[in-house]
């Protein structure tokens, strides 16, 4: 009893049905090995998939007005996939509540990604199954606002809205795109731009348009600001 409250607290969901609980936590290897009446997590990881996939895409839909479907879809497969499933893991300690067999156990299983991450989408389906849509929507999503940023600005080349959106966090901050050169004859013109954050410039880009180099200003600005690009 004293393990499942400390499951529940991690997750941050109490079940009324523990055996589903119990069920997300177990790998194949466990029920396997003579515990033939205990279900492993494998139709739990199916449609915790699917439960997943749903919870990303109207985050992604409801907080990115603007992106093309494209950059959406992208985005989603960044955050759904299972290196990003194993970080969140991670921040919760799921790895040290899954059953393991002897033999996963003992060859690193309880550290390995696909494991730990097939666990948190089970874990996911029993908070689905237990609750509802709605905690299994509150589950994914306080691990949602930590990563989307990095994800938000490495699965899509449009800098300008990436810059847009981590400033405007701060209501009083004001972005400003100011020309400062251009060279060359008309054919290959070259043009140079920076971007300025209360009057102060963050970045500077040169490109072929007026528009790639507001980008790579913008680029430059979030490489600056310590962001991944």
């Amino acid at each position: 009893m004293e393990q499942f409250k400390k499951i529940e607290e991690a997750i941050g969901y109490s079940f009324e049905n523990p055996i589903l609980l119990n069920e997300a936590l177990t790998h194949s290897s466990y029920s396997h090995e003579g515990r033939r009446n205990l279900k492993d997590n494998e139709r739990l990881e199916f449609l915790g998939d699917s439960v997943l996939s749903l919870i990303v895409a109207e985050y992604l839909f409801s907080h990115y007005r603007h992106q093309p479907e494209g950059d959406l879809t992208k985005l989603r497969a960044s955050l759904v996939c299972e290196k990003s499933l194993f970080q969140f893991a991670n921040e919760i300690g799921l790895g040290d509540f899954i059953l393991l067999g002897k033999g996963e156990e003992n060859t690193g299983g309880r550290t390995r990604p696909s494991v730990v991450s097939d666990a948190f989408e089970a874990v996911l389906a029993a908070i689905y199954l237990d609750g509802g849509y709605e905690p299994a929507k509150r589950f994914v999503l306080r691990f949602m606002p930590k990563h989307m940023d990095i994800h938000r600005i490495s699965m899509t080349s449009d800098y300008k809205t990436a810059l847009q959106e981590i400033i405007q966090k701060n209501r009083e901050e004001k972005i400003e795109y100011v020309l400062v050169g251009e060279s060359g004859p008309d054919h290959n013109k070259a043009f140079t731009v920076e971007v300025h954050l209360n009057s102060n410039v963050i970045g500077t880009g040169t490109g072929r348009s007026k528009k790639q180099a507001e980008q790579l200003a913008a680029k430059e600005a979030l490489s600056l600001m310590g962001y991944e690009t």
